[in-house]
């Protein structure tokens, strides 16, 4: 059997009913064996700010430790103004301060963008992968997954529909192919 990656998963909704919220909660679920996806919240960090590099709150240690000890990490956005939310930004932001100590690089990692537009959160999805590639986080290339219209994906008592279902797991299967070729 091959060795359980550890994945920490990284939504950028931080409403509790968001449809990113809900695909990334579907991602656990539909996840092969080899990866144990955690979902590790954002919404408790401060704004960053360069005077906490010397003396970081508690929130910020907590979660640099937390993507230091993961194997991987998957980012799950929605689009705000065709960027990435603020909250988003923010966690890249404090896990790659101090420059010298950025938590981030050489990790594999994977993005999935989702919206009730038809564009699927095109915009957040690419420029969070700009971000990501200067933090030497290795993006996987494929399948890009934007999933427009995303709200339709869940029937009305919030289940997954057997598309949404379908592009789930051909995303979470190819990234742990990513992770297991890593």
């Amino acid at each position: 059997m091959s060795e359980i990656k550890d994945i920490v998963v990284i939504v950028g909704s931080l409403r509790k009913d968001s449809i990113n919220r809900k695909l990334a909660h579907a991602l656990l679920a539909l996840a092969p064996p080899s990866l144990k996806l955690d979902i590790v919240e954002i919404g408790h960090l401060p704004l960053y700010n360069q005077d906490y590099d010397a003396d970081s709150p508690a929130a910020y240690t907590e979660f640099r430790q937390r993507i230091l000890r993961a194997d991987g990490v998957l980012f799950v956005t929605p689009e705000h103004n065709r960027s990435v939310p603020a909250a988003m930004k923010n966690a890249i932001d404090i896990g790659s301060r101090p420059p010298s100590k950025s938590v981030w690089g050489t990790k594999p990692g994977a993005v999935i963008s989702a919206s009730p537009s038809m564009q699927g959160g095109f915009g957040a999805n690419h420029h969070l992968r700009q971000s990501l590639m200067c933090l030497n986080v290795y993006c996987m290339a494929n399948p890009e997954t934007y999933l427009g219209q995303a709200d339709k994906l869940f029937g009305p008592s919030g289940e997954l529909g057997e598309i949404g279902r379908s592009l789930l797991t051909k995303f979470v299967d190819a990234y742990a192919e990513w992770v297991r070729n890593w």
